[in-house]
């Protein structure tokens, strides 16, 4: 029995390399696999559209759904060529598909551009980053006067907006901005899906306590240049 169990551990021993070579291989592998379906799993963005398309009007009234679609169905970037425009002064809006429901508009941001603190007129928001990581930062209103262009804004919380980190806007707090980092040095690209369409929003200062309507203008229609409003 001793000899037996000497022998068993002799080999346990003068395999335990061996093992830890192979798992290591097994784990190179299984890593290799992951990236390679998380690089073949994006679609064509007119996948993305469909699917938006075939959504009941029900599913813009809450988050969730919108949300898990643009996480489940990420987009590559390549298919987007045709829309992005870039703008060294401002970001862009681009816009890609518009129904009653919804329309679908892809924003590029050039490094270190962000977007004003904004409102979305009560209509719900989603946003997705096929290219970049960006910061969008949240606010509370704890006091809003439209009329005398007056308010008070508090920072409530940052979420991280990346292609695996698509987001809802909270309708109960929907006040934000969008941030392209410049200490990311990259350019990145976002999609919005805005239900129901809006062309104007609230944009406010959190600094000087003041806030006005704007109007939205697309750089950009189903590909092709949109004069701006004079």
């Amino acid at each position: 029995m001793g000899a037996t169990a000497a022998t068993n551990t002799s080999n346990k021993i003068s395999n335990f390399p061996v093992f830890n070579i192979l798992s290591c291989i097994l784990n190179s592998l299984s890593n290799l696999l992951m990236t390679t379906l998380t690089k073949t799993s994006r679609v064509h963005i007119d996948e993305l559209v469909n699917k938006l398309r075939a959504l009941p009007a029900s599913a813009f009234d809450e988050t969730e759904t919108v949300r898990s679609l643009l996480a489940n169905t990420p987009v590559d970037e390549a298919s987007l060529a045709s829309y992005l425009t870039w703008d060294q002064q401002h970001y862009t809006r681009n816009l890609i598909d518009k129904t009653v429901l919804y329309e679908l508009i892809a924003i590029c941001w050039d490094v270190g551009q962000g977007s004003s603190v904004h409102n979305h007129r009560d209509q719900n928001c989603w946003m997705a980053a096929p290219v970049g990581k960006l910061l969008v930062e949240n606010f509370h209103v704890g006091f809003e006067d439209s009329k005398a262009g007056k308010c008070h804004l508090e920072a409530s919380n940052t979420v991280e907006l990346t292609a695996a980190n698509p987001c809802a806007v909270d309708p109960r707090e929907p006040v934000h901005r969008v941030i392209n980092p410049r200490d990311a040095n990259q350019r990145a690209v976002t999609l919005h899906v805005y239900s129901r369409p809006f062309d104007s929003c609230v944009v406010y200062s959190p600094e000087h306590g003041t806030c006005g309507d704007i109007r939205l203008h697309y750089t950009t229609a189903f590909g092709k240049p949109v004069a701006r409003p004079q």
